[in-house]
């Protein structure tokens, strides 16, 4: 009979484990859900701004500054998510890694310099 509580307490104590990490893992993802989703709004109301000027015209340094602003935003948020991609992977990897931020954020400044 105590055999059997060992049994049934381990079948037990496994199920919990299983769902504790199923339940951290939904609200890993359900936070980075949320993240993108509020990037998205937040780089969708600064393209209203920048339309909105662009249609008052208002200095176009002003309207590339807002939309640089905005993919800037949205870079960031890739870049993170990249990066736990990455992160786990061989060194080739986040070489490549770095090397491709590295040219997106020079093709965003450039563009706002000349």
């Amino acid at each position: 009979m105590a055999e059997n509580k060992k049994t049934s307490n381990s079948k037990s104590s496994s199920k919990k484990t299983s769902t504790s990490k199923k339940s951290s893992s939904k609200s890993n993802v359900w936070g980075i859900n949320k993240i993108a989703f509020f990037t998205i709004c937040a780089v969708a109301f600064l393209y209203c701004i920048a339309f909105i000027c662009s249609a008052c015209g208002l200095q176009l340094k002003i309207v590339s500054a807002l939309q640089g602003v905005a993919t800037a935003i949205m870079i960031c948020l890739v870049a993170i998510l990249a990066w736990r991609y990455v992160s786990g992977k061989p060194m080739i990897w986040k070489v490549l890694y770095a090397l491709c931020i590295l040219l997106v954020l020079i093709g965003i400044v450039l563009p706002l310099i000349i």
